[in-house]
């Protein structure tokens, strides 16, 4: 039998390695610049072409190498951050494996300019497949210049597994913010297609939060900080106000290293246990110093997953620390008392006059065998007087009961939801129902088979959504113009995705045009909006479009549906809105006029029927 083990060659070994570093141009963008911030660079500049598919390049005004080590770094497991195993536990560098250099130059094509400030002049090196194919001396600043041109050129099958330039540049700016906002002490630029899209001046940690997601976390963030033997806790968490139900921040740091951390992320949320619903979360931005000997990095290739050696105890301290700057600042919103168990049911004579005490007033001339002689009662207070007295008159009676025979609008029959029996009458017939607001959200209404209970913020989403496809179906969706331009500011992943958005947003009756501003934020003015936005918070409503574009790609009749539901839900009314008779009737019949009443668009339930039989069943 002949041998069959033989060893693979270098090449080989090099793309097999690769796949578990370099996963997409984001892996890329983040080696390239943790290698800067390890060469002690104080400004690095981020160049990107087709979201980082065809062109990737990191300058920073580091130490730069030697020819040697220029040549040498693109060799696996070549590394100048360690020596021995145990430099592994006292690490101070963000790399140390060596496999970085030498995963992207086997599939990408590389070219580097280098030069340390003792040599006169610096070296290129141009890579391809792992592969030298040129080096020759080069005039260049002291310094590194990497430019990853073609990724994956040589593995077309992971190449064509490459999401759309859209995700990719989201991939790519989540990478840069986790190695920008730790290194708050350099300056950072990111070109995007040759154009000047981010510049982040050097500055404090907060600073660089808000140069980085915009100034309206301000007023969102809470400091804190915990000093002791086991681990030092700095940084920033959201207020109980700012929390959101997707769109948040959060962000572990561990000795200047991003890291993904479930279990502590569990103290933070724990810290607001009873003060959020669970669907909704806080942005956080928290730094860890600890001693580099009690935790081990290298566990993933990524090295973002962090064992620590004390995580109970460090857990229970981030509890604490969140806690306390919620109590120092008063984050902990006030506690209100109001029953929303109730039932709304009309009171009469309620009067606004002024209070006084009751007397006893005696007409002495008062002959009760005398039918002509009736008191009446004044208008102030409801006591008697003397002087006024008259025969009661039956006229009129009809009008007390008006309020009672008074007919509401019919409703036409939820499809599925009633009996045959329960059907009511059309619109424009008689109905004697009565309506009833339960709770803080449901209208409640007898039904033969029992009673019926609308959840009325839901059901005004119903009605608000079809009303604007329904104006979109007939070409009647006409722009408003806003009386002062409304500002949005995105991030400039978000802003990627913006550029493509806008031609469609704007033919849908928004007025957006782009500002370029390089300090930090990409900002778009909204001059008008279609008519049908009302008074909906348009920078929040802009921002919702943006992120289900980006995560599911949506086409033109999806992009209207997304947005129908969004006006729908902060145009509808809201459960602090008491709701009169008249008004709620009005609801159940524009409710029973969609073509699908039961149900919101994005399918929730709107009608329930509680059956006579359930209701009976209560008092057995």
């Amino acid at each position: 039998m002949s041998d069959i083990i033989r060893l693979l060659p270098d090449s080989v070994a090099n793309q097999i390695a690769a796949g578990e570093v370099v996963q997409r141009p984001a892996s890329v963008v983040k080696e390239l610049l943790e290698n800067s911030v390890d060469a002690s660079a104080d400004s690095i500049e981020l160049w990107l072409t087709d979201a980082g598919k065809s062109c990737i390049q990191v300058i920073d005004n580091g130490k730069g190498m030697s020819e040697t080590d220029a040549r040498l770094s693109f060799e696996r497991h070549a590394t100048s951050k360690i020596k021995e195993a145990k430099d592994l536990f006292d690490l101070h560098t963000m790399g140390f494996r060596g496999e970085a250099l030498a995963s992207i130059a086997a599939v990408a094509q590389v070219e580097l300019k280098t030069r340390t400030a003792s040599d006169e002049m610096g070296v290129s090196i141009t890579m391809e497949g792992a592969r030298c194919i040129d080096q020759h001396p080069v005039m260049c600043p002291v310094g590194a210049n990497f430019a990853v041109r073609n990724l994956f050129f040589n593995v077309p099958a992971r190449r064509r597994f490459l999401k759309s330039n859209i995700t990719e540049m989201n991939n790519v700016m989540q990478e840069f913010e986790r190695v920008a906002l730790i290194n708050n002490d350099k300056s950072f630029k990111v070109y995007k297609d040759d154009s000047l899209a981010l510049d982040l001046k050097a500055g404090s940690f907060k600073q660089r939060i808000l140069g980085l997601y915009g100034q309206s976390y301000d007023k969102q963030l809470l400091p804190l900080s915990v000093d002791t033997d086991i681990v030092k806790i700095e940084g920033f968490v959201g207020s109980v106000q700012s929390a959101k139900q997707k769109g948040y921040k959060q962000f572990f740091f561990v000795n200047g290293r991003y890291m993904r951390h479930p279990y502590f992320n569990k103290a933070v949320q724990a810290a607001f246990e009873r003060l959020l619903p669970p669907e909704k979360q806080v942005s956080f931005f928290l730094r860890l110093t600890v001693d580099p000997q009690q935790i081990d990095v290298n566990i993933h290739p990524s090295k973002t997953e962090i064992k620590f050696e004390d995580e109970r105890a460090i857990w229970q301290l981030l509890l604490v620390a969140v806690r306390d700057a919620l109590g120092k600042y008063n984050a902990v919103p006030i506690i209100d008392f109001d029953n929303t168990l109730d039932i709304d049911i009309p009171s009469f004579g309620s009067g606004n006059g002024e209070a006084f005490e009751p007397t006893l007033q005696v007409n002495p001339r008062y002959n009760p065998f005398d039918s002509s002689m009736q008191p009446s009662r004044s208008s102030g207070g409801g006591s008697l007087r003397q002087s006024e007295f008259k025969k009661p008159s039956t006229e009129g009676w009809q009008d007390l009961y008006s309020s009672v025979t008074k007919p509401l609008t019919g409703q036409t029959p939820v499809g599925g939801e009633l009996a045959a029996d329960d059907k009511a009458a059309p619109v424009g017939v008689e109905s004697n129902r009565a309506f009833f607001r339960y709770s803080s959200r449901y209208i409640v209404t007898p039904a033969k088979s029992g009673l019926m209970v609308i959840d009325y913020v839901r059901a005004h989403r119903r009605i608000l959504y079809d009303r604007f496809i329904q104006s979109v179906e007939k070409g009647d969706n006409v722009s408003q113009s806003l009386l002062f331009p409304e500002f949005v500011q995105l991030s400039l992943a978000q802003s990627y995705v913006m550029d493509n958005l806008l031609p469609q947003l704007n033919a849908m009756g928004f007025d957006i045009a782009k500002h370029a501003d390089v300090s930090g934020q990409v900002t778009y003015a909204v001059s008008a909006v279609p008519a049908a936005v009302g008074e909906s918070d348009v920078n929040a409503l802009v921002v919702k479009l943006i992120e289900d574009f980006d995560k599911q790609g949506l086409k033109s009749e999806d992009l209207y549906h997304t947005l129908a539901l969004a006006i729908a839900v902060s145009n509808s009314v809201s459960t602090d809105r008491r709701l009169d008779e008249t008004e709620m009737a009005s609801l159940v019949d524009d409710l029973f006029a969609c073509k699908t009443p039961n149900y919101t668009p994005d399918g929730k339930v709107v009608i329930t029927i509680i059956s006579e039989e359930d209701v009976v069943k209560r008092f057995r």
